[in-house]
Parts: structure tokens; sequence; C-alpha cells
């Protein structure tokens, strides 16, 4: 009988975060076959929550690995305020509708790796002095170990800073000089992949723009099909424009582009029509990823064919709270040869 090595499993406990894991199978032959596959380890997760495993459960793996499929999921209550203090006996969670053990469960608050996507092309001009304000009021509110990087992009994506703490970040937000088209597709496809080479497990990008795009090679079916796929939370600020200007037909499509890659990776995007309520979104966001719950299961569709996977999430608080919301990214997709870049 072959049971999974103890060992991975506490290394899988200290470093689980809302990325997808990989397992590795190290196989060795039961000297009792007859008895149910060992507990798992007592080392805890993150979030002080040992990994649970019931005597006689067993994970039919397709190949030499099996993929822990996570999530990060923010909770609201009925007045939009986040929620802390939960367990894992307050979340469901389903995969294509059938229900799922919850493996690993964590409610600390973590650094994380952090890509600023900034706009500084021709339509963001007049925009660029909130932008930058909302900018070090986020960098004041994250935690004091997450790692930042820092792109301006017009018509091509240019690394401003990189991956270094938010007080020399907010020392490098000196004027820019704003001209030139927009490439928000071509700078957010490229920057996906640079903030996974961070030093922390969870990634975010945060994206400053008015959701104009006209000058990116790829096209937004590319770039949505990308969104799925990596575990990066994006979280989006609308800089739009505010007075009688506002409301026309650009800053609405830009808008539902905005919204929509944010609703798809678990994030959440803002339109503030002052600067009280441009720092404010900036403030919101940061506390939001201070305050999120890492879930982790192992699926019960051990199937690796590269099929879309949907997510539900189902969260009851303690009595007495309000009917709360979960947040998260949609589903993902059931690589056979995923591996972790």
């Amino acid at each position: 009988m072959v049971r999974a090595n103890r060992i991975f499993i506490a290394v899988l406990a200290l470093f689980f975060s809302a990325a997808e894991v990989r397992i590795e199978r190290a196989a060795r032959q039961d000297p009792q076959p007859d008895k149910p596959a060992s507990q798992t380890s007592n080392n805890q997760s993150p979030g002080g929550v040992s990994p649970e495993q019931r005597p006689g459960d067993q994970y039919q793996c397709p190949s030499s690995y099996v993929e822990l499929a996570s999530l990060t999921v923010t909770v609201t209550d009925g007045s939009n305020r986040l929620v802390m203090g939960l367990d894992r006996h307050n979340f469901k969670i389903y995969e294509d509708k059938v229900k799922q053990e919850i493996s690993f469960f964590s409610g600390i608050d973590t650094p994380v790796n952090v890509g600023i996507v900034f706009d500084v092309s021709r339509s963001a001009k007049g925009k660029l002095d909130r932008a930058k304000d909302a900018l070090k009021a986020f960098i004041q509110t994250s935690h004091s170990d997450d790692d930042f990087f820092l792109v301006g992009f017009n018509q091509r994506a240019n690394l401003l800073a990189e991956f270094t703490d938010g007080g020399a970040l907010a020392n490098r937000l000196t004027l820019f000089d704003p001209g030139g088209q927009t490439a928000l597709y071509d700078a957010t496809y490229l920057w996906i992949k640079k903030v996974r080479q961070g030093r922390h497990n969870r990634n975010v990008l945060l994206l400053i723009s008015d959701g104009q795009d006209n000058s990116s090679r790829s096209t937004y079916g590319e770039l949505r099909k990308l969104l799925k796929e990596p575990d990066v939370q994006i979280y989006s600020i609308g800089i739009v424009e505010m007075g009688g200007g506002a409301g026309g037909t650009s800053d609405m499509q830009g808008q539902a582009i905005l919204e929509e890659i944010a609703r798809t990776t678990g994030g959440k995007a803002f339109f503030p029509r002052s600067s009280a309520e441009l720092e404010d979104a900036a403030t919101r966001i940061a506390l939001e990823l201070r305050h999120q719950y890492s879930i982790g299961y192992f699926p019960t569709n051990v199937k690796r064919d590269g099929q879309w996977r949907k997510f539900k999430v189902n969260v009851k608080g303690p009595n007495g709270l309000s009917k709360l919301k979960a947040q998260y990214k949609e589903g993902y997709y059931a690589d056979a040869d995923k591996r972790e870049q």
C-alpha cells in the first residue's frame, strides 16, 4: 500500500499559500498492508490549524504528484466590512458543484509580492498626481514585509523599480511625463509572470489605469485566458474623468475591462470620483490583502484533463452575524503538464 510521505506534508503545511502546490509522492511499501493509511503529521499550517486527513482517506494520483487546489477568499458582511476570525468550519467549498474536504486553512496576515502597474500614457494625463497619492496610501497600509515592484506603461511597459520594500518604492514615485498610447493588455500580460518570481507565496497585481487600450499586440481574449491560469490576484483602481467629462464611452469601456480583470482573479475594481475616494480605495485594497483566508483541498476529481474547474464558496458566520459574502477567483485549469514556474 502506498502512502504519502509525512515530510512533504509538513513542508506543504509551512509553505501553503493561495498558489496551487504540487505534492511529490515518495512511494514506499507499507509493512502492514491491511492497515489504513496513516494520518498526516501534526505539523500545523500558517493559520495554526493542522492539515486534516481522516484514517482511511486516500487520494488516488494519476501520476507522480497530486495537486492541491487552492484559493484566496475575502469575506465581507452586509455592510461591506471585512470579516475575520472565522475557521474552516464556517466554509463549504465546491468544485463543479461537488463538495470538497478542506485540507488546509489559514487566516493569518502574511506578506505578499505586489506588482504595481501604473498607467503613464497620454490618456492618464491630468490623473497622475491623484494616482500617486493613492499609491502612497496603499504602501502605508500594506504589510511591512511586502515586496513591491513598479511598472510604468504607455505603448510599452518599463520596469521602474525592481522588487523592494514599500519605503524604497515610495521614493521612486517621481514626476512622470505622461505621453504615448496605451498598452494595458500587454503590460498586464507581461507582469503577471514577473510577480510570481517574488520571494513570498502570495501574488498580487495592482492596476492603476483608466482601463483604455489602443496599442497592445495581445488581445483582451488572450489576456483573459491567461488570467484564469496563474495564482495572481488583480485589483484595479480606475482613474476616471471627473466633472463634466465623466461617464463617456471610453471611461465606461475601460471600467468594464478593469472590473472583469479583477473579478476573474478574485480581486476587486474601484472607481473613485474624488481624491479622498481614491485614497480610500487604495487603503481598502491593502487592508483586504491583510485580511483574507487561504483555503486548499485535494480535488475528488483527480483527472488532469486540462478542463476548467469552477469554484463555489459558501460561508456562514456565527449566529448574529449578518449574511456574509465571499470573494474569490472563478476556478482553475486541471492541466496535466502544469508545473510551478
